[in-house]
């Protein structure tokens, strides 16, 4: 089920909303300054922005429904704007850390990242991951899909061996079937809020549709989702359903 000579092991994740007044600005800020710069650090090795869709957007509305929600006060809500960087390991993004990193950009910059409502940032590193059918044709490599599904959250340590399980022997291993599958990449965190998250990759939307289809034709996978699903609890807006505005699909 792996992939080996995984090279691009760690995330740095932020989600954020804008305010309709400067949204255009930033983005075009985000493209033409922000990303560049970030990609001048050593080890930093793709760049993904996405814009998150409305839930009715999203067929999983069956998952959404038994997932949990966090309320722990200080954890932001952002989750209009998902930007990942990928890296060979989380070290990458530890000198400077994501906090200092933007802190020491030029007043300007600082000022665009200000417009900024809700910014909350991960660092995560990939526990394992698997490739589904679409992988060899994936003409971007690394890069983030055009489409991604990505779930945020923790549960209860007594639970980390059962959902552990599950991850690998029932979900992972279904969407390794699923046609339109590019990869899934689970996560756990390095810094920020949860310690665990979970990346699905697929060519479109029209591709993540049918995302569940192997695990809910599978009475046994579907009855283990059922009861692992509800032990999770979600950061604000998880799971997120985000389709990739830069670079811009082919």
């Amino acid at each position: 089920m792996t992939t080996p000579n995984i090279v691009d092991r760690a995330l740095w994740i932020t989600w954020y909303d804008l305010p309709e007044d400067g949204r255009d600005a930033h983005l075009r800020w985000v493209h033409d300054r922000y990303i560049p710069a970030v990609m001048e650090r050593p080890g930093v090795l793709w760049a993904a922005h996405y814009a998150s869709l409305k839930k009715e957007s999203s067929t999983s509305a069956r998952v959404i429904e038994r997932k949990k929600t966090i309320s722990i006060s200080g954890v932001p809500t952002g989750r209009q704007y998902i930007l990942l960087f990928g890296a060979a390991d989380a070290h990458v993004f530890a000198d400077p850390v994501p906090g200092a990193f933007n802190a020491g950009l030029p007043e300007a910059d600082r000022k665009m990242l200000a417009l900024r409502v809700g910014a909350r940032m991960n660092v995560m590193t990939e526990a394992g991951r698997v490739e589904g059918p679409e992988a060899k044709s994936y003409a971007d490599g690394m890069t983030g899909a055009p489409c991604i599904q990505m779930g945020n959250f923790d549960h209860a340590w007594q639970e980390d061996e059962d959902i552990m399980a599950w991850y690998v022997q029932s979900r992972m291993a279904a969407l390794a079937q699923q046609p339109g599958c590019i990869r899934v990449r689970k996560l756990v965190t390095v810094s920020g809020w949860g310690r665990h998250g979970i990346l699905y990759e697929y060519p479109s939307l029209e591709a993540q549709k049918n995302y569940l289809q192997h695990e809910n034709k599978d009475p046994g996978r579907k009855a283990w989702a059922d009861r692992t699903l509800p032990k999770l609890e979600h950061a604000p807006g998880s799971s997120y359903l985000a389709c990739r505005i830069w670079p811009e699909p082919g």
